[in-house]
């Protein structure tokens, strides 16, 4: 097998027993994006020199028996909006262009401190505020399953570095499905933690109250693993959740016997690509023969998501993306008359249309006469929903649903239609709404040969039963490779 083919739970066991080196292991991978990049563009920028010195001091503490971890020496790619000291941070915006931050995000550091290499940041949807990673300032990003189709977003780049085997993990961070959504488009698996289960220090935040950290990989072992990684409490960050366990791995083969999985009705009627359903349906009832209990069930209030969360979501950008104004880092225009002026012009010229259009919509749903009416509302309306998915675990262990409506959809399809776009992430955003946590497993390909992932949701803190059960899944289901991998193109 291809280095670059590995999983990284393999890599590392390979690495430790001196099959091979974490010099090699970085090239492999530093070779794999010399080929693919030009086709896919899924990272923004990769610190080759950077990633071979971090692979030999690596090496060296191994070979010191210092780092025996199941990760020592794997190389991993991070979303170009989680923090890295002294290597560009951009958020996919022309408005952080020449941004090096002066810390590293608390999750980095973890996986640092687990012996990982950064290979360099994976392209986005600018300030994550996107479902196709086509409102990068770095152009869009394509899916290694069809190169005339989107990868998903916002952490597209993540999830199409990972299925064009350029890297065996990757960062990235879920505000409203942006990990969920692209890992089914792109065949990878992809986990949304539990809210607080990973320090969001060092993640340049777009909806603070919704955003999370997790990992992206080519089967659960990996997600389970990278989890264990970057997991914990960070006094940094005042919403971090010290948990009472954070063993993802130990109960991964114990099976779905005695599960109870729930079925939403509304998540299946219309709306939903007749293959994706009768795709993940098959899924659910084979698990049903391994011993697990499935029952459908009505989900009230789901309708409202949509609305609650982006009005929620624009309000806080709004004011997390005040910041940016050209006078503290980043770009700044070049001619400009007055204070004020160079505010406007500066933001004028450094923000994208979407990330504009919805600090607009936030503004406006924050402003006097409106924050009752639109933004108070929203937020009953999540604290609502919450109950609702509460009621569900009272009878339920998880909930088995889609990640998205349809297989990966084409280029330009979707950014010609803003609403449609935020149609898309209807089965996502009323997890992160409730802080929840949510994997996707890949479960087959279409007649068109795309990727369609399942989307497992258990309540907070049952990472490691929705990860059991995805486990599962993947017995069913093994992880199919890109026609553009496996031919080598």
């Amino acid at each position: 097998m291809d280095i670059q083919s590995m999983t990284a739970a393999e890599l590392g066991k390979r690495i430790r027993r001196r099959e091979l080196s974490a010099v090699e292991a970085a090239d492999a991978c530093l070779e794999q994006i010399e080929k693919m990049e030009k086709q896919v563009n899924g990272f923004v920028r990769v610190d080759r020199e950077g990633a071979r010195k971090q692979a030999e001091a690596v090496q060296k503490k191994m070979d010191a028996g210092e780092l025996t971890g199941p990760l020592a020496g794997v190389p991993v790619a991070v979303k170009d909006n989680i923090c890295t000291e002294g290597l560009e941070t951009t958020c996919g915006s022309k408005i952080l262009e020449g941004f090096v931050p002066a810390y590293t995000a608390e999750a980095v550091r973890k996986l640092q401190e687990a012996g990982m290499v950064i290979l360099g940041k994976t392209n986005m949807d600018e300030f994550a505020m996107g479902s196709t990673t086509e409102t990068s300032y770095f152009g869009p990003t394509k899916n290694p399953w069809d190169l005339s189709r989107v990868p998903g977003g916002s952490s597209g780049g993540s999830c199409a570095a990972v299925a064009a085997e350029e890297c065996p993990l990757a960062l990235g961070s879920d505000t409203g499905g942006s990990i969920r959504q692209p890992s089914s488009f792109c065949g990878v698996v992809g986990i949304k933690p539990t809210y607080g289960t990973v320090s969001r220090y060092g993640l340049i935040a777009y909806g603070s109250s919704l955003d999370q950290i997790g990992p992206i990989t080519r089967d659960v072992t990996d997600c389970a693993l990278a989890l264990e990684a970057i997991a914990g409490h960070d006094p940094k960050d005042s919403t971090s959740i010290a948990r009472k366990s954070y063993d993802f791995t130990g109960g991964l083969a114990d099976g779905v016997k005695g599960m109870r999985i729930g079925i939403p009705r509304g998540y299946f009627g219309e709306g939903l690509d007749a293959e994706v359903g009768q795709k993940i349906l098959d899924t659910v009832r084979m698990l049903e023969k391994q011993g697990a209990v499935v029952e459908e069930f009505d989900l009230d209030l789901i309708q409202y998501a949509i609305p609650a969360y982006y009005v929620i979501a624009s309000a806080e950008a709004s004011s997390n993306l005040a910041r940016f104004d050209g006078v503290k880092y980043g770009y700044r225009t070049e001619e400009y008359d007055g204070l004020h002026n160079m505010y406007k012009k500066s933001r004028s010229e450094g923000f994208g249309a979407e990330v504009k259009r919805r600090i607009m919509l936030g503004s406006f749903v924050l402003s006097s006469g409106y924050y009752d009416a639109y933004y108070l509302k929203a937020l009953k309306t999540k604290a609502l929903i919450k109950r609702e998915f509460d009621r569900a675990f009272d009878s339920f262990d998880m909930i088995a649903a889609p990640a998205a409506p349809s297989t990966a959809p084409r280029l330009g399809e979707s950014l010609s239609d803003p609403l449609k776009m935020y149609l898309g992430d209807i089965y996502t955003i009323s997890v992160n709404l409730a802080g929840l946590p949510g994997i996707t497993v890949p479960v087959g390909t279409d007649t068109k040969d795309l990727p369609i992932g399942m989307q497992l949701i258990g309540d907070c803190f049952d990472e490691a039963k929705i990860l059991r059960a995805a486990y599962a899944c993947e017995q069913i289901h093994a992880y199919e490779r890109p026609a553009l991998v496996k031919e080598g193109r």
